[in-house]
This record gives structure tokens, sequence and C-alpha cells, in this order.
């Protein structure tokens, strides 16, 4: 099932980025054969169902989540691309949310723990989808229809993935960190200069797409982050407030 809605939004990826849906469709095939036939689905649920959810991202803002995010167990959703800066100061991941586009031996060493991955499916990562052999727990997403073993929650880059997923499974609250919608890319985020402007474009379309889902979604929204309508900038003072 898919959320309400999604199609169209998915249309206008299409079309504004021009990618092949065939080609979405050909690597969503290749991963449904690669993934092991566990239902993962209810464990990742169990951990967010009603609960107050930490979803991280790489934008300039993480440095400063850091000290905050060590000193909390509250579940932490995390986009690959910063993992290895929370792994680096011993903060572990909950689930990682990846197109297998950030750094893959840290990716591959915390596959083997007890961490739950959900890695995405799209064109232009055809040639990467074979290291899900790597994780030892992982479900698979799609953007086009999901079918077999995958799902699709919504969801354009990474980080707006890990938020439709905690809404889509009901969290109560769903907290921002590093995740910066501006005009700054975050270090920590493995761009190269020449990828610039279209990684700024595509921040700016999951920016959107969570702002849609704001106006859908009944978990509550904050932000420790860059703006976004619909999502509550919060302090770090007000948000151990919240969350207690």
């Amino acid at each position: 099932m898919m959320l309400k809605g999604w199609n169209s939004r998915y249309n206008e990826i299409i079309k504004e980025f021009q990618y092949q849906r065939k080609k979405d469709n050909e690597s969503a095939i290749i991963l449904d054969s690669l993934l092991k036939n566990k239902n993962l689905l209810k464990d990742i649920k169990k951990l967010i169902e009603n609960q107050n959810v930490f979803i991280i991202g790489a934008g300039p803002s993480l440095s400063n989540s850091i000290p905050f995010l060590k000193n909390k167990k509250n579940i932490k959703i995390v986009a690959d691309s910063a993992v290895k800066l929370l792994v680096e100061n011993g903060i572990k991941p909950d689930i990682v949310i990846t197109d297998l586009d950030g750094d893959l031996d840290v990716l591959k060493k915390i596959g083997r723990t007890k961490t739950l991955f959900v890695v995405h499916a799209h064109g232009d990562n055809i040639s990467k989808l074979n290291f899900v052999k790597n994780f030892k727990n992982c479900i698979g997403t799609t953007q086009t229809k999901p079918f077999g073993k995958l799902y699709n929650f919504g969801g354009f880059t990474d980080g707006d993935r890990a938020v439709f997923l905690a809404s889509y499974l009901d969290a109560k609250k769903i907290i921002l960190f590093g995740m910066d919608f501006g005009n700054r890319i975050g270090r920590f985020s493995n761009t190269k200069p020449s990828e610039r402007k279209i990684k700024l474009k595509k921040l700016k379309k999951g920016k959107n797409l969570l702002e849609w889902l704001s106006s859908k979604t009944k978990s509550e929204l904050f932000t420790t982050s860059y703006p976004v309508a619909g999502f509550k900038k919060i302090s770090y003072r007000d948000l151990d407030i919240i969350i207690t």
C-alpha cells in the first residue's frame, strides 16, 4: 500500500529530474531478488509506532547536534551520509536509510549488527545493489509501485524518506536533526563540487515533499535544523521538555 497521492509526486520527480521509470523498475526487480524473505517491517514498526523518533541527516547543522544526540536513547533513523560521524561519536543508528551512496565501509561494519537497513532502489544505483548482501537485517523500498519484498513509504532523498517512513509507521513525534534545506551542503554529505547543483535541487525537492507530508501525517513534526513549513522549529532545551 502506498501513501495516497504519492504517485502524483513521483510523476513530478520523473519529469523534473528526467529520470527513467523503466530504470527505476529494473532496479526494483534486482533489489527484490537480492533480499532475504524476512518479515522485518514488524520489527521496524515496533521501534517507531507511538514513539518520539529522531531523524538525522548530514546537513551543516549535524555537528551541533552531536552532544545532544549522545545523551538520548530515542530511536534514531539516520540518512546514510550521517552514519559515519555518528558512529565516530559512539552514537548507534537504530535504522539506516540508504540508496548506497554513503561510506560503504562504515555501512558494511554496522551492517553486521542489529541495526536495521532500509535500502532504496532507483535507476542510478543498480550497480551498487549487490552490496545489500552485507546487511544482516534489511528491507527494500522503491519509488515505483511496491511488489514482492519491496515497500514504498514515499520520499525522495535519504533524509526525507526517513521522515516518510516514520510517519507511515505512526511515530508520535518526529524531530529533525542535521536536516538543512538551504544553500549550504554539509561536509559529511560526500557531495563532489560537480554535483553541488543537482544536490541543492534534490534538497529543495525533499523539503517540498516534507511540506506536502506535513498536511497529511498524524505525527507531530519538529525540526532543530532549517525551517520547514509544517514543522515546529524547536531548541534543544525545549526539545528536552517534550521528549521526556
